[in-house]
């Protein structure tokens, strides 16, 4: 099946790249790419306010990607990762942009897009009390988190989250999940 994820992804997406990674993510990766980015923050002299909230919102945005993939379609090319990630980190005006990529079951789309699309209509008081409600009410589930993440990255950057859905197949899609952290929020 000739699927290529990167195939997917906006031509702006082509410039001022600081960090592309697809394959297994774990924890070795996880600290790699946080190293790296961090560097090329602070070589490109950000301000350590804007650094901060982008480490942040990169440690959630690693986080969701190791705890809530799921395994790889049969089919796809890349048999050897067990939990397999794309990551883009990307310099824009006033900030950057952190795109993730992973597999989701066709059955977990809707449950995940309505996730979505509940915290984009929310306020950002609403956000942060539903925040503090997940903090003090929340279950573990079997992926090991309480619905935390994506609650607490449009917390940390004031903006809505941009999504797309790929059908990979009849039983997966690829979920691209694109983040603006700025200087203004």
């Amino acid at each position: 099946m000739g699927f290529n994820i990167e195939s997917y992804l906006p031509d702006q997406l082509k410039n001022n790249i600081i960090l592309f990674y697809k394959g297994n993510v774990d924890s070795d990766v996880i600290n790699h790419i946080l190293d790296t980015v961090e560097d090329k923050m602070i070589q490109v002299n950000d301000q350590s306010r804007l650094r901060k909230k982008v480490y942040n919102v990169l440690v959630e945005s690693l986080q969701n990607l190791y705890h809530h993939v799921d395994k790889v379609p049969d089919d796809f090319e890349d048999q050897t990762s067990e939990k397999f990630g794309m990551l883009i980190v990307q310099k824009v005006d006033r900030g950057y942009k952190i795109i993730t990529g992973n597999f989701v079951k066709a059955d977990n789309v809707e449950r995940l897009e309505e996730k979505i699309k509940k915290i984009n209509r929310s306020s950002h008081e609403e956000i942060k009390e539903l925040y503090k409600f997940i903090l003090n009410h929340q279950r573990i589930s079997a992926k090991g988190g309480g619905g935390l993440g994506l609650v607490d990255i449009a917390r940390k950057t004031g903006n809505k989250l941009e999504y797309t859905f790929k059908e990979y197949n009849d039983k997966y899609s690829f979920f691209y999940l694109d983040i603006l952290v700025n200087e203004d929020n």
